[in-house]
């Protein structure tokens, strides 16, 4: 008996090797995916609640990579006034560590959000602020758990479930990559239970300067229904941001903003 279970165990044991490796090896592929040294994101942010009409939020949204594995992210709010020049800065360091601050006008100074205010939600949207935060591929545990066509396009379908819960809000996401882009074009994350509480969708993508890019993304509360829209209407690619663009005094200071790029 021991004779015909081990081998069998052992041909599992190394599938499941080979199934994890597989995982792993698409999930940096789709972290590695080329998207330009730096890049500027000229859009807007769609609020969308059954029975009250949708609310619409201009915004910029510049990003730089100032090293291999690190990337730094500036978005600010133009328009309407009651939420003009509010901002968030992410600095994701190559270690794996983020640094996030939020700024308010009404307050006129930067807030640190700390890694347990992760979970709070970004300017009363469906994304959290680990949502905007880097996920290094080594701290979850990857792999390949089917193929799926998604608008006509198949996909392979990857979990990716976090080695230290405490490291993240979600328990589980599934997502759904394009093999030929290396976009997800859908993911659905859990908390916990056995169905998804938010879904993310990519409704449109689009190649620009030879890198392919969302230009709309739908991000939906499974529960109460209400859902996000965020839509590119301009990018550009290698504009040579600066790195003194991305600091706490350029956030609290949407002049000093300016005078780094100017739409």
């Amino acid at each position: 008996m021991n004779r015909l279970l081990f081998p069998l165990f052992a041909l599992c044991f190394s599938a499941q090797i080979a199934a994890d490796a597989a995982g792993n090896a698409l999930a940096q592929q789709v972290r590695d995916r080329p998207t330009g040294k730096d890049s500027f994101t000229q859009g807007s942010m769609v609020l969308l609640e059954p029975g009250r009409a949708p609310r619409v939020r201009k915004m910029h949204t510049y990003q730089l990579e100032p090293s291999e594995n690190a990337q730094w992210t500036l978005i600010r709010f133009t328009d309407p006034a009651d939420i003009a020049d509010t901002g968030l800065l992410t600095l994701d360091h190559a270690s794996g560590e983020t640094d996030q601050w939020v700024y308010l006008p009404a307050v006129r100074k930067a807030r640190r959000i700390p890694s347990e205010r992760r979970g709070g939600n970004f300017v009363g949207s469906d994304l959290i602020y680990e949502d905007l935060r880097d996920r290094k591929v080594e701290v979850d545990e990857h792999l390949i758990i089917g193929e799926e066509a998604i608008e006509g396009q198949m996909c392979k379908v990857l979990q990716s479930i976090p080695k230290d819960k405490s490291s993240s809000e979600y328990s589980k996401r599934v997502s759904w990559v394009h093999p030929q882009t290396l976009v997800a074009l859908r993911a659905e994350v859990y908390a916990g239970g056995d169905k998804p509480i938010k879904r993310l969708e990519v409704r449109k993508l689009q190649k620009i300067q030879n890198y392919w890019t969302v230009m709309e993304l739908a991000v939906t509360d499974l529960k109460s229904g209400h859902s996000t829209r965020i839509l590119a209407d301009t990018v550009r690619y290698d504009i040579g941001l600066p790195e003194q663009m991305f600091t706490v005094n350029v956030l609290e200071d949407p002049l000093q903003e300016a005078s780094f790029y100017t739409p």
